[in-house]
C-alpha cells in the first residue's frame, strides 16, 4: 500500500467518511452512501486521473465508476471478487480489508441492486448507464 493510499484510509476512518479521493494536498471526501459520491465526482467533470481511493465497500459498480474517475489505486475495508476482478482488468491497484463473493442489499436479503446491475458487464461506459437505469428504477 502506498503511502498516499495510507494516508487516504486513514482520512476515511478518522472523518467518518464512506469514501475518500486523495493526491497530494487535495482530498475529497463523502458521508454519501453507496456509490452517489462517486456518480458525483463523476458528473463534475473534474480530472481525479492518478488519485488514490480508500472506500467502506467496494462492489462491482463502484469498480466501475472508479475506473471511469481513472484512480491508480485503492483502497476497499469490503471488496467483492467481481470487483477485485474489475480492477485488474483496468489496472488498478488494490488492496482489502475483507474479500467477500458479493455486495449484499442493504436489508442483508439478497444481492445488491447496483452488483446486480452490472453482473455480467465488462465495458465501464455500459456499467455506468446501467447503474444509472437502476438508480432510476430503484427512486421510482
Amino acid at each position: 500500500m502506498s503511502e498516499a493510499l495510507e494516508l487516504a484510509k486513514k482520512e476515511m476512518i478518522s472523518s467518518g467518511a464512506t469514501c475518500v479521493l486523495l493526491k497530494g494536498d487535495h482530498i475529497y471526501s463523502s458521508v454519501q452512501r453507496g456509490v452517489a459520491p462517486l456518480l458525483n465526482w463523476l458528473d463534475t467533470g473534474m480530472d481525479f486521473t492518478g488519485y488514490c481511493a480508500a472506500d467502506k465497500v467496494v462492489g462491482n459498480g463502484a469498480a466501475f465508476l472508479y475506473a471511469l474517475l481513472n484512480v491508480k489505486e485503492i483502497y476497499a475495508h469490503i471488496l467483492s471478487h467481481p470487483a477485485a476482478e474489475t480492477l485488474r482488468r483496468y489496472g488498478i491497484d488494490y488492496s482489502y480489508g475483507t474479500l467477500v463473493d458479493h455486495i449484499c442489499n442493504r436489508a442483508g436479503t439478497g444481492l445488491c441492486p447496483i452488483e446486480e446491475a452490472v453482473c455480467n458487464e465488462t465495458v465501464a461506459t455500459n456499467a455506468l448507464k446501467k447503474i444509472r437505469t437502476r438508480l432510476t428504477e430503484l427512486q421510482s
